[in-house]
């Protein structure tokens, strides 16, 4: 049997987990403050002089991600396993787009629409495609949609002072 070209009940489904995944590091910064908040990178600089990853990529951000995507895929018909790796590879397709941002010369929690988006969401569900039981047509059309909320719902949650930033 031939599979869909587009799946959107799942589709939806992993929007709704990469959101999760995105979304939770900054739900646990608003539960915790400063407390538990190691960066990944130790502190750690380049060879440019510059931060590795930066301050805003914590243990706790990661920690959280899987914890809370892990949580929201018991609601959905997404594989908890699937959930986990989801989050997690969401997380290093943030920390690569950090890397990639303090190589540029942008500070932490600096705005590069595209670069901030793509690689957290295309990363994981390029990664596990085939155990997620997608095509590469999903991976990219996933993509466009988390970019599009991300863009257009960031200053909304900024407003409302969930977000730092508004973007």
């Amino acid at each position: 049997m031939a599979q869909e070209w587009l799946n959107i009940t799942t589709d939806v489904e992993l929007l709704v987990l990469l959101g999760t995944a995105n979304t939770m590091p900054i739900v646990a910064y608003h539960i915790s403050g400063d407390r538990f908040s190691t960066p990944i990178d130790l502190g750690v600089r380049f060879l440019d002089g510059r931060p590795l990853l930066g301050s805003h990529k914590t243990w706790r951000g990661v920690f959280s991600s899987v914890l809370g995507t892990w949580i929201a895929s018991l609601f959905f018909h997404v594989d908890q396993t699937n959930a986990v790796l989801l989050a997690l590879w969401s997380m290093l397709g943030d920390m690569i787009a950090s890397f990639i941002k303090r190589r540029l010369g942008l500070e932490s929690g600096a705005k590069c629409t595209g670069i901030d988006q793509v690689i957290e969401s295309f990363l994981p569900l390029v990664v596990l495609y085939t155990s997620l039981c997608i095509t590469l047509i999903d991976c990219v059309f996933i993509t466009f949609l988390f970019v599009l909320f991300e863009v257009f719902f960031s200053p909304f949650l900024y407003k409302i002072g969930f977000r730092k930033n508004p973007y």
